[in-house]
């Protein structure tokens, strides 16, 4: 063509053929100048599309099945290489590394080995949360080994713990020790006094036992608001008496 051009065009120069040729470089070159490493083949064994940082991929790569198997699969059969590594450098707030979405009701995502250790580890900060998860049912075969920091056993201390609430109470009405107990008083005279506790106890058993070695009385009973105990304390001749108690709440 640019032959057949020129011999229409006597007696000219290099100077067109300069001109022309530069255009139709530019031409060709422009779309992939604009779309940096886009439209370039995979080169395999290499990096793609380019060692070159400025001819970077600009946008999303994507590739579409229509399977019923996956999409696409990457695999090593060295026995000391991995299948894949996906890094970015995402910062807080915005998009992760790797995403699994199921646009459908299944699973998201799946992982399997053959591994009789350890099937897969989260690294990061010792200060992090290895993950978070707005779903709340059931994780079917979980096995933690500590939950908030502490043992099966301490967490089943601390729940019998919570369970059972006691009041230790001056003979005055001046809460002592106790566990779950908010105030103590002696508000009507002698022998009468409030132990209140945090929460409703009415499905608790409530016990009392005078903390003195001379005899005497002592009665409980729960109020209607549910979280008040009525104590009354008597002397061994059945009158009603001041006497410091101890006061135990088991649910």
């Amino acid at each position: 063509m640019l032959t057949r051009i020129r011999r229409r065009l006597p007696g000219s120069g290099n100077g067109p053929w300069i001109v022309i040729a530069a255009g139709a470089a530019a031409m060709i070159i422009t779309p992939f100048a604009v779309a940096a490493g886009e439209g370039r083949p995979i080169d395999g064994g290499a990096r793609n599309p380019s060692s070159n940082e400025t001819l970077s991929y600009n946008r999303e790569t994507e590739i579409i099945a229509n399977t019923a198997t996956y999409g696409t699969r990457q695999s090593n059969k060295s026995s000391s290489g991995g299948g894949a590594i996906y890094g970015c450098r995402a910062r807080s707030g915005t998009r992760s590394c790797v995403r699994a979405s199921n646009l459908s009701n299944g699973r998201a995502f799946s992982f399997a080995s053959n591994s009789g250790g350890e099937v897969g580890r989260i690294d990061g900060p010792t200060t992090a949360a290895p993950f978070t998860t707005s779903a709340t049912g059931l994780a079917t075969g979980l096995n933690a080994d500590r939950v908030d920091n502490k043992s099966a056993n301490e967490l089943t201390t601390d729940a019998v713990a919570a369970a059972n609430r006691f009041a230790v109470v001056s003979a005055a009405g001046t809460l002592g020790a106790n566990r779950g107990a908010t105030a103590a008083a002696n508000p009507a005279g002698a022998g009468t006094y409030t132990v209140t506790f945090g929460d409703n106890i009415s499905n608790c058993a409530l016990a009392a036992t005078l903390a003195q070695t001379a005899g005497g009385e002592i009665g409980v009973t729960l109020a209607a608001d549910n979280r008040t105990v009525n104590v009354t304390t008597r002397d061994s001749n059945g009158n009603a008496a001041d006497h410091p108690f101890h006061l135990t709440v088991t649910c």
